[in-house]
């Protein structure tokens, strides 16, 4: 197979792939060993009929089609890859007759990613982000480092209240019927953390240990379970243990606790020194958000349609996934909000114009930049990106495969483009 690029306009690239006429035979015959066991001539058997036979009955070229779709599986990606095309479309593809022991020359036309000018990147305005830690983020921080150290002690001298956790077994039936998911045994339950349906914990609040509880409650009409909606229930249930969460002083012990330093002022100290870092790299993330709302807002561009469906059908398959990691149906989901795939892809347009017009324009300014990455940013890209999932940098080498490694190189190359941008806008 050879690739020989033709022409390169409007976004659009034209190039030929030539097969070896002894390609192309070996492709057509393994073509004719394949589809023969469905062809039946008389006077052979079903399946063994010579080829020339077939083509006499169908036409010389029965086989082309198969043998190029054959060919075209493996040299049609190599083909991009040697022309180093980022194509964004289905290609037309047009074969010219094909000749006995010739080569077989088939010329394609393909969209491929935009080639721009970009006109604004650099000195954009954006307004400053600043964030002062001060007393309050302390205290915040320290008493969720407090609630962090609780434990649990079991209540045996008063009733159940709220923020309380009840060991109970429940048994829920409608119209005298259990339904499914409706029971359970030893389950551990905040009151007033809105675990359960609405009304279900308010009922608890006030039974002693060792009580029989009758909760009666309605679902809600939107609940996701149909053939539960808006029906009432009822809920045996029996109260085993109640627990209430005992926390520590904040003091000198609990920063010894917690952290090197032996008292609290030290740990105080400390916590700000850290806090105010993370708010400073929270503030950069915003200051990077504006700067790129900037960048997209002041270079109006019109990207491909084609770029534009793909994101939404990609949009779509991340909400589908979303959905099934809690359980949810896209059907289902669509059913409660009301809303055809349609209606919902119409809706999301906008946010995919977005992000499709920043990749065009960052992929320009890495062009325009050439901005590179080395192979140590790629590996440290990679092992960022093990760490993240709890692989190793080889694991995820070996999963994605070698051909795909490039797109870590354009994640580095993208974070380096954003970098750019940022240090050259003009903070307010």
């Amino acid at each position: 197979m050879k690739a020989t690029l033709i022409s390169k306009e409007n976004n659009n690239i034209k190039f030929t792939i030539t097969f070896a006429a002894d390609e192309f035979d070996a492709a057509s015959n393994k073509a004719y060993l394949r589809l023969r066991k469905n062809i039946t001539i008389d006077g052979f058997r079903k399946g063994k009929a010579p080829r020339k036979m077939i083509e006499n009955m169908y036409g010389a070229d029965v086989f082309n089609e198969e043998a190029l779709n054959d060919l075209l599986e493996d040299a049609y990606p190599a083909a991009i890859d040697e022309l180093e095309a980022e194509v964004i479309d289905r290609p037309l593809i047009e074969a010219g007759e094909i000749k006995k022991g010739e080569d077989v020359v088939l010329t394609v036309t393909v969209a491929v990613f935009p080639e721009i000018e970009v006109k604004s990147y650099k000195g954009l305005e954006i307004e400053k982000a600043e964030s002062v830690i001060g007393d309050e983020e302390i205290e915040a921080e320290l008493k969720r480092v407090q609630k962090s150290q609780a434990r649990m002690e079991t209540v045996e001298d008063r009733a159940a209240q709220d923020g309380d956790t009840v060991i109970i077994d429940f048994k829920g039936t409608i119209d005298g019927v259990e339904f499914k998911g409706g029971s359970g045994e030893n389950f551990e339950l905040k009151l007033g953390s809105g675990q359960f349906i609405p009304g279900f914990e308010d009922q608890l609040i006030g039974a002693e240990t060792g009580a029989d509880v009758k909760v009666e409650v309605t679902f809600p009409e939107d609940y996701h379970a149909e053939d539960l909606a808006g029906k009432p229930a009822v809920f045996e249930t029996k109260v085993h243990e109640i627990k209430t969460e005992i926390l520590p002083e904040i003091d000198d012990e609990l920063a010894s606790d917690v952290s090197e330093f032996e008292t609290l002022d030290e740990y105080k100290k400390d916590l700000a020194a850290k806090l105010q870092e993370k708010a400073n790299d929270r503030d950069e993330s915003i200051m990077k958000d504006r700067v790129m709302q900037k960048l997209y807002e002041e270079n109006p561009i019109e990207a491909p349609a084609a770029m534009i469906n793909s994101e939404i059908n990609n949009m779509v398959g991340d909400l589908e996934q979303n959905l099934r990691y809690q359980g949810i149906k896209l059907d289902d989901y669509l059913k409660w909000t009301g809303k055809t795939i349609s209606e919902f892809a119409e809706e999301a347009k906008p946010e995919a114009i977005k992000r499709v017009n920043t990749r065009i324009l960052l992929k320009n300014i890495i062009r325009l930049e050439s901005i590179d990455a080395t192979e140590e940013e790629v590996a440290d890209e990679i092992a960022a990106f093990a760490k993240q999932y709890g692989q190793t940098p080889e694991q995820v080498t070996e999963a994605v495969g070698a051909s795909n490694i490039k797109y870590f190189k354009e994640d580095v190359q993208t974070k380096k483009a954003i970098e750019l941008i940022y240090k050259e806008a003009t903070v307010k």
